[in-house]
């Protein structure tokens, strides 16, 4: 099955779980992991490559799991100048309209979780938003920019074969084309004014944030010093989020890519909807 995206690009998705159940829009990967160089290197670096396998099984059981790439699709279709907020979520309810999804929750995790809450902005058909690795209150916009303008000048480059320790941010290539990294830089440059406090009394839907405590990365002159703050943000604002009816779960001393895995969000995330869908 597939959507039709803003720029008029296709994208495919799939829908696993019970029919009658209420719709979840995921956007990841729905496919088993293939082993290979690529996928251990993930590993190395705390990922897991069956991530978007397991969220969908996961989320399966008790709701109809709309799955998506968006991410992939991103890299074979960049959107240089077109990726703004409101073009990422008429793409997002381009799909739940094919998937024949008139209500839907939604889940997203990073960037992908900062989308989640400018769908809940834009949209009256949102049931339940679950924003994983991403701070709903003093998001990190303005690292985020400087970060995706460093990758940008780098984005096109020459990209070096020597392997990187896992871990190390700063020595990390940039294995993008300037169009591929445009589109994140169009994002960020899209949300410079962005006003995430202002935006909560715009929310109505139930809420819930997911993040590790340890989730801060401190980038070195390459990434023009740039500090992305997450878990911090979290910790900071948790009593403020949880008055403005958030709920708030802080993982203790997992970092991005460790909070993201599936045995860290499912135990959370899938009681929580089951509780605020009645599913």
């Amino acid at each position: 099955m597939t959507a039709i995206l803003h720029d008029g690009s296709t994208i495919e998705f799939t829908t696993y779980g019970p029919a009658g159940a209420p719709s979840l829009l995921l956007p990841v990967n729905p496919a088993p992991a293939v082993e290979g160089p690529e996928t251990d290197q993930l590993r190395a670096w705390g990922a897991d490559p069956a991530l978007g396998h397991s969220l969908t099984q996961g989320f399966g059981e008790h709701f109809r799991v709309i799955a998506f790439d968006y991410e992939a699709q991103l890299q074979a279709h960049p959107k240089p100048t077109t990726l703004t907020p409101d073009n990422l979520v008429a793409d997002f309810l381009a799909v739940a309209d094919a998937a024949e999804a008139s209500t839907f929750a939604y889940y997203g995790y990073s960037w992908l979780g900062l989308a989640g809450l400018q769908l809940a902005l834009r949209t009256d058909r949102l049931t339940a938003l679950v924003m994983g690795g991403f701070p709903p209150l003093d998001g990190p916009y303005d690292a985020m920019l400087q970060v995706t303008e460093a990758t940008y000048e780098l984005a096109g480059g020459p990209v070096s074969d020597q392997p990187v320790e896992p871990g190390d941010w700063d020595s990390t290539e940039v294995a993008m084309s300037k169009a591929q990294a445009q589109q994140f830089l169009t994002l960020y440059q899209s949300l410079r004014t962005f006003d995430d406090h202002a935006a909560q009394s715009h929310l109505s839907c139930p809420r819930l944030c997911i993040a590790g405590s340890a989730d801060n990365i401190q980038y070195g002159e390459r990434w023009r010093n740039a500090y992305v703050a997450i878990g911090e943000a979290v910790e900071k604002n948790r009593s403020r989020l949880e008055e403005l009816g958030w709920t708030v779960a802080l993982l203790p001393d997992l970092d991005h890519m460790q909070a993201m895995h599936a045995d860290k969000i499912l135990p959370i995330a899938e009681p929580w909807l089951r509780e605020h869908l009645n599913a």
